[in-house]
Parts: structure tokens; C-alpha cells; sequence
């Protein structure tokens, strides 16, 4: 497979799906069925702009501050969101993943996060992208092979695309009841709040509507599920054609980002959709008055969670 900036490119097609997988990060580069985007694309040659389709571990969303206590010791991570002062989206979103196995609608990556000064765990990572006439799935599943336990976290980070045109003209089905307040500058969590509570012309998406103006950057929880167990949130433009992201009780949270950029060409161009294991700032999970389930990974134990995103129409 070819090498590029992005890494090693794995081609996936089934039915009328298909996709491109870049290596580094185990980053979900394009995504089309029909030829039509389900996900903002980015050019193989190109470094990953806005974290687009990347996988997120050992945890998503931020580290407030980049520090957090675990098992009585204090660590200070890298601020890799140095205007917010946070860290951000965690430790694997640059590692290089190895193809270990691999066929025309599937493949699965590889990648180990070392242990570190500010995450002294080795943790080994797998996670497969497989392509079937229902869309495409990915699952990610962690091994601790360090002596001690592990905090954890994980979850994509695409951006959806209803059709064409910007976020303003498509319509959001999110079936949560809570969303998790922030700061307005540095995003910092504050408290759970009901979405119909203060701004539910800007939350709450309960009943499918339009997105309008409105702009978030919020983490949701109190998903309504099947009888399954999957949560599903649905992107449509004015014809009912779109795309669906579907998750079970591994993800407790989802993320939703209008993607505002400042520079107008580059903004509201996809709706960022990621199912978390955990909550935002999990790894200071004791300091909040709400589960933000963080996982701990106990020596020699594995964890997973899947995700998948089809077509509507």
C-alpha cells in the first residue's frame, strides 16, 4: 500500500460503500457510499486538519489543564490544546499503526502507546474498520500490558455530512436528554443540565430539526437507546438523505461539535459525531458530581467499544 503523509493507505469497499483508512492516528480518511461523502475527506498527502476521522486514546476530548491524580499521584501531560491550556484527544492520535490484518471490505491496525512520565502505562491497541452492506463499523479495543492499572478512555472523531452546503441547512436527531455545561472560553466542564433547561433552542434536538445558527461544542449523556441497546443520531439534508452514527452502552457520551472555525472557509463544513467512553476530563472523574466513566484497565485485561456510520437514503 502506498505511503503517504497520512500514513500507509488501506482501501475499503463493500456494496455501494467505500473507504480509505490512513495509518497514522488509525485515521477514517474518507468515507462515501455512492460516491457521496458521509464524512469531511482530507487528501492523503495532507497532515490531518481538525483531528478529522482520527481514533482518540488512551482518551478522548480534554484533560483539564493536563493534569489529573490517579492512584494517589499527580501527572502533568503535554498541552497539545495550548489555547485552551488543555490536552487534548490523548496520546495516539500521531502514532503510526501496523496493518496486521487485512482484506477487501476490512483491516485491522495496530499500535502500542508507551509508558511515559505523564502515562506511565503500556497499552496496546487494535482496532478493526470493517465495511459491510450496513455501513461502516470500527472497533477499538485496548490491553493493558503494564503491571499496575490503567485510566482509559476512547472514541472516533468524524465529522458527518448530511449533503451539500454547510451545518446550517441540515437536521439533527440527537436522542439525549442531558447535556454537559461548559465554560464558554476553555470549554471546562461545570454540570450536567437538562437540554430543554436554559437554551433548548440550542440543545436540545430530541425531536429532528434544523441546525440553524446554532453552535455547540458539548458533550451529551442521557441517550435514549433501542431495545437493542443502540443509541443512533441522524444527520439529513432537505431531501431526508444523510448519514447515521450508532453506538451501545460502551459509549455512555457523545461529543457534538459544529465545527466553527474562524477562517469561514473552513468552518461548519461537517458535524462532528463521537461516542466517549468516558465523559470530558474523565481522568479527574472525582472532582464532578456525575459518572464520567472513566475506565481502569486492570494488568493483562482488555477493553472494547464500536461505533458504526451508514448511509440514510
Amino acid at each position: 500500500m502506498p505511503f503517504t503523509t497520512s500514513g500507509t493507505q488501506h482501501a475499503l469497499r463493500a456494496g455501494h460503500y467505500e473507504a480509505i483508512i490512513a495509518s497514522v492516528g488509525a485515521t477514517l480518511r474518507t468515507l462515501t457510499y455512492d460516491g457521496r461523502d458521509l464524512v469531511v475527506p482530507f487528501d492523503a498527502d495532507q497532515v490531518r486538519p481538525s483531528h478529522r476521522g482520527v481514533t482518540l486514546a488512551p482518551w478522548p476530548n480534554r484533560v483539564v489543564d493536563g493534569t489529573y491524580t490517579f492512584d494517589g499521584v499527580e501527572r502533568q501531560l503535554a498541552l497539545t490544546e495550548p489555547a485552551r491550556h488543555h490536552a487534548l484527544h490523548g496520546l495516539a492520535v500521531w502514532l503510526d499503526y501496523e496493518a496486521i490484518d487485512k482484506g477487501p471490505s476490512h483491516v485491522t491496525l495496530a499500535a502500542t502507546i508507551p509508558a511515559q512520565t505523564a502515562y506511565p502505562w503500556r497499552i496496546d491497541i487494535e482496532t478493526t474498520f470493517s465495511l459491510t452492506a450496513d455501513g461502516l463499523t470500527q472497533t477499538v479495543t485496548a490491553t493493558n500490558t503494564s503491571p499496575a492499572p490503567a485510566p482509559w478512555g476512547t472514541g472516533p472523531h468524524p465529522y458527518l455530512v448530511a449533503g451539500d452546503g454547510l451545518v446550517d441547512a441540515w437536521t439533527l436527531e440527537l436522542p439525549a436528554s442531558e447535556v454537559l455545561a461548559v465554560t464558554d472560553e476553555r470549554l471546562i466542564p461545570i454540570g450536567l443540565r437538562a437540554v430543554d433547561a436554559e437554551d433548548p433552542e440550542r440543545f436540545d434536538f430530541r425531536a429532528a430539526r434544523r441546525i440553524g445558527s446554532a453552535e455547540i461544542d458539548h458533550a451529551y449523556t442521557g441517550l435514549q437507546r433501542d431495545a437493542d441497546g443502540i443509541a443512533t443520531v441522524r444527520v439529513t439534508d432537505d431531501t431526508g438523505a444523510g448519514v447515521e452514527m450508532s453506538w451501545d452502552a460502551a459509549c455512555p457520551w457523545v461529543q457534538v461539535h459544529t465545527a466553527d472555525k474562524p477562517d469561514p472557509a473552513q468552518s461548519r463544513l461537517g458535524l462532528a459525531v463521537e461516542p466517549m467512553t468516558c465523559a470530558p476530563d474523565a481522568f479527574n472523574a472525582p472532582e464532578y458530581d456525575y459518572d464520567a466513566g472513566l475506565i481502569v484497565i486492570e494488568p493483562g485485561e482488555t477493553t472494547s467499544a464500536s461505533w458504526r456510520i451508514a448511509a440514510i437514503g
